[in-house]
């Protein structure tokens, strides 16, 4: 071989190498410390909504670790906890379903949960209809095929999981066969049809309620409950768990003490977070999922027992046992 197609070769080698290296941040070595952190933001309302307001946490979070922070917005839950298994992600803001998901696939580690401005660290499902139509919850479980439904992303907590953990299920009733039309959207989407009156029913929660009666008070007006689920756990902070031990240290700390303590700047930071609706963030592990997992336990008992099998039916039933004596949010 001549020595310059060795060093052609050479050449080739490390641009390809670059181009490896510049894909998505997944090569990263385990504990190694990133030289910029990608945050995801699990946002029904796209990045126009939400980027506004967490960009000011963000840079501040930069600020504390010293770490560049980039954010990747995304209303797909299935999408973003892959992007965590595929380390182009290692920090996430998810609801409490898909942070499950993340801890379970994609090597996530909760660190903390949120507080709303009342205090509260969870938030209810429910199901909402026109003000104007007259619907009762009496009227939607009789089924007929009579109504138009309006469901969350598959993986939803509140959008899905509760209601058919805390609503449908108990009554044996399937929503694909109890009403006429059921389409999957967001919370947004879903209440803006209901307001519209392009779907009669749809499921939403009491946190999406807040944002539109802040963000479209003429949409949020048209809009009426006629459930509430349980209490369902807050949104979290997830981290990768291979992040750099120190790094993942400082996140952390940035998160337990942002908005606390006294003065100016702990008082902007409060702001930061009012726009959020949020208080605080409070220190949370794994087991803050806990109330999730018994949900998902209930969705498999159901399934077990439509499908005879006595054996799933019998693992079902014991990990409801185990999850309920270890319950965090009563229901």
């Amino acid at each position: 071989m001549t020595l310059p197609s060795f060093t052609r070769r050479l050449a080739l080698a490390a641009v390809l190498a670059l181009g490896v290296a510049s894909c998505g941040g997944g090569d990263e070595k385990a504990g190694s410390a990133p030289s910029e952190i990608t945050f995801s933001i699990l946002s029904a309302e796209g990045q126009n909504s939400s980027g506004p307001l967490w960009e000011p946490l963000l840079e501040d979070m930069s600020k504390a670790i010293g770490v560049p922070v980039k954010t990747h917005f995304g209303s797909n839950y299935t999408v973003l906890v892959e992007a965590m298994r595929a380390n182009q992600t290692q920090v996430a803001w998810f609801s409490a379903k898909p942070a499950l998901e993340a801890v379970d696939r994609a090597e996530g580690e909760v660190i903390a949960r949120t507080v709303d401005l009342e205090g509260l660290d969870s938030y209810r499902s429910t199901l909402i209809v026109r003000v104007d139509s007259g619907i009762t919850l009496d009227q939607v479980m009789a089924c007929g095929k009579r109504f138009d439904f309006g469901i969350g992303d598959a993986q939803s907590t509140s959008g899905t999981l509760a209601p058919l953990t805390f609503l449908f299920n108990p009554r044996n009733v399937d929503p694909a066969q109890c009403f006429k039309t059921v389409r999957s959207a967001n919370h947004q989407a879903n209440a803006l049809a209901v307001a519209t009156g392009l779907v009669d029913v749809a499921t939403s929660n009491t946190v999406n309620t807040v944002f539109l009666t802040r963000q479209n008070p003429q949409a949020a007006a048209q809009i009426r409950e006629i459930w509430q689920s349980p209490p369902i756990p807050e949104s979290g902070i997830v981290i990768r768990e291979d992040l750099d031990p120190a790094l993942k240290e400082k996140i952390r700390s940035f998160f337990l003490t942002y908005g606390q303590g006294e003065g100016a700047e702990a008082e902007r930071q409060r702001r930061v977070l009012a726009g959020l609706n949020y208080s605080q963030f409070r220190a949370a592990d794994d087991s803050y999922l806990n109330p999730v997992r018994e949900m998902v336990a209930d969705r498999q008992l159901s399934e077990a027992r439509a499908g005879g099998d006595a054996a799933g039916v019998a693992t079902a039933e014991k990990e409801l046992q185990r999850l309920r004596s270890l319950r965090e949010v009563q229901p």
